[in-house]
């Protein structure tokens, strides 16, 4: 059985703008101005990602103008006071940077955004290489399949790959990304694995089961 998981390498930006560790404040502000982005990745040496530098660290520079040390109670607020007055991205960036590999599920990236409050994720190879950038919105491209091609690969990558050597017995609709399947299977005990399998494919938003086992 083939895995129909889509992976981030389906779904990321190849083409990703990023900056060095020198760069300065305000070069790091005019790219995020003029590339419409909220954050960009941190290179050393010949593309290592070795941060992220976002909005919200170039905004500690306003929010803790003038303020002292003797004024912050709170671990963070010091972290932000210290990139308050930095200069560059070596200063400014948040690391280790989260990142993700090109085979992860979206599932998996969606969340590792979830639990890390993140909004986009470097994509990395095996070495720590950049390789493009994940965000929120490119996770949801794959619930923009038509319910035809979703029917279409359920059919193709799962059902018809349970009846190898017969006529498959179940049928597949499809309706506002929401599966049904309704029928026989060879063995009713199938059922859980069609499931997991079914909601596996990209798209899928939900997975309705009318199965039984074989009629004789």
């Amino acid at each position: 059985m083939h895995d129909t998981q889509h992976t981030v390498s389906d779904v990321m930006t190849r083409t990703v703008v990023a900056v060095s560790r020198d760069a300065p404040y305000k070069e790091i502000a005019k790219t995020l101005s003029e590339w419409k982005v909220s954050a960009v990745p941190v290179l050393a040496g010949e593309g290592r990602v070795i941060g992220v530098v976002s909005e919200a660290d170039l905004l500690s520079k306003e929010e803790y103008k003038g303020r002292e040390q003797a004024d912050l109670t709170r671990p963070e607020q010091l972290a932000d006071l210290a990139k308050a007055s930095a200069r560059t991205a070596q200063d400014l960036m948040s690391t280790p940077a989260i990142t993700v590999h090109a085979d992860a599920t979206v599932a998996e990236a969606a969340r590792i955004m979830a639990r890390k409050g993140v909004k986009r994720l470097p994509v990395v190879d095996a070495e720590g290489m950049l390789a493009g950038i994940v965000s929120r919105a490119d996770l949801l491209k794959v619930y923009l399949r038509s319910d035809e091609d979703i029917a279409r690969e359920v059919r193709d990558e799962v059902v018809a790959r349970l009846f190898a050597h017969r006529r498959p017995t179940v049928d597949v609709q499809v309706d506002e990304g929401v599966v049904t399947l309704s029928g026989h299977l060879p063995d009713e005990t199938m059922v859980p694995l069609v499931a997991r399998l079914v909601r596996a494919v990209g798209g899928v938003v939900n997975v309705d089961l009318r199965l039984g086992g074989p009629t004789s």
